[in-house]
């Protein structure tokens, strides 16, 4: 049993390693990335947005957009998802990727996005996703 926790604790510190690592856009300015390519380079290591029941490190992210917060069934959140009344906007959505640690402190999630165009992007893949 405490080989298996260790277990996890090693794979939840890598994916936050990686999560935190922004992964650069192409360099060619007139390249603009395919929105699902975006989403699986920028979020794919912890989610997955397609119907299924499959989560990762988080949630499932198909159909999130209009869900209430912290409601992914089955998917253990953070205690500070239990305070959250609020369903994914656009605002909601844009503000969490912005920082999630400042939306809901102690919120596991470690990726953040400074380039409102990349968050814009990934936030209009998620709209689609139903």
């Amino acid at each position: 049993m405490a080989s298996l926790a260790s277990g996890i604790a090693v794979s939840v510190i890598l994916c936050a390693a990686a999560a935190r690592a922004q992964i650069p856009l192409p360099s060619d300015d007139d390249a603009k990335p395919d929105p699902a390519t975006l989403f699986a380079n920028q979020c794919g290591t912890c989610h997955i947005a397609q119907k299924s029941d499959e989560v990762r490190q988080g949630p499932n992210l198909f159909g999130v957009y209009g869900r209430r917060a912290g409601t992914y069934p089955g998917f253990k959140y953070s205690a500070g998802f239990a305070k959250a009344d609020w369903v994914w906007d656009e605002a909601h959505l844009d503000r969490w990727l912005t920082n999630p640690q400042a939306m809901i402190p102690g919120a596991v999630m470690l990726y953040h996005q400074d380039d409102p165009t990349v968050r814009h992007t990934i936030i209009g893949y998620l709209k689609e996703q139903h």
